[in-house]
């Protein structure tokens, strides 16, 4: 009679932990009940190679956290680590995802869970999202219509860190630049089904050589910061003291993690002003 209430007591045990889990082989199982929809925010990381990530993987960037979730290259949930991006497998690198989801969890209710998706391509310019065209083997708008449909599937799409320009950084571009982020922006809202969705524009770097280079680049920095004031839901990050990795291009590790913070204070204020 023991060995058989020991028995019991073990298959019930068993069950309880398989009900439980939320985590298989590093996969977040699709039926998992501490993972609802309404308590898992989703935020999309779209744009070029400084969104996509740049900077040096270190020690630190790969520490999992539960809360924190993401979508591998067939549309699995997994729990995060750095790299997020995996579209330039080369040219990987650490972007500002994890940092943002880290701040984000400081003032998401316990029960809520961060779920970043990946969409970044580098080199990409706006004119190609727009026209969906492929892109280093992506196509670039369908992409990101794929990954909002599974991330409505998950959670509430909560926003969209934007980081783009570099490649539209020149003189043919930049009078047109302003009608192309907002034609752009106008089509992820109406694919996500919120015309008011929060998007957050972050600075290109202030650190690019030569001085008419860089003066392009301020050029769409201009842009960017005229976009946030004139327009309802858009907002921007100061790239003001974030270094670069050597090659005046891409930003740091160090920046990129500070990247993330400045995207994720600004998010705060969002949510909790719609609160």
């Amino acid at each position: 009679m023991k060995r058989q209430l020991f028995l019991i007591m073990i298959f019930i045990l068993g069950v309880m932990a398989c009900k439980t889990s939320n985590i298989s082989n590093g996969q977040v199982k699709a039926n998992s009940p501490t993972l609802s929809k309404e308590n898992t925010w989703v935020f999309l990381m779209a744009g070029q190679s400084n969104m996509a990530g740049r900077g040096t993987v270190e020690a630190p960037d790969t520490i999992k956290n539960s809360r924190i979730i993401t979508m591998d290259s067939l549309n699995n949930w997994m729990v995060a680590r750095e790299p997020l991006h995996f579209y330039e497998p080369k040219n990987s690198g650490l972007d500002c995802g994890l940092s943002f989801a880290r701040e984000m969890l400081k003032v998401a209710p316990d029960s809520v869970t961060i779920a970043m998706v990946p969409c970044a391509v580098g080199g990409s310019s706006i004119f190609q999202w727009i026209d969906d065209r492929e892109h280093r083997k992506v196509k670039l708008l369908s992409n990101f219509k794929e990954k909002v449909h599974y991330a409505k599937e998950k959670g509430v799409i909560k926003g969209i860190l934007w980081h783009q320009g570099e490649s539209n950084a020149n003189p043919n571009d930049i009078p047109v630049y302003e009608e192309a982020l907002l034609e752009l922006f106008g089509i992820f809202r109406a694919e996500i089904g919120n015309d008011t969705l929060p998007i957050v524009m972050g600075e290109l770097g202030r650190f690019v050589l030569p001085e008419e280079k860089a003066t392009n680049f301020d050029g769409i920095n201009q842009i960017i910061r005229e976009v946030a004031k004139e327009n309802p839901a858009l907002y921007y990050v100061s790239s003001e003291e974030l270094d670069h990795r050597g090659d005046h291009l891409h930003f740091s590790s160090a920046a990129q993690r500070e990247l993330g913070k400045r995207y994720a204070n600004v998010f705060s204020s969002t949510i909790q002003g719609a609160d």
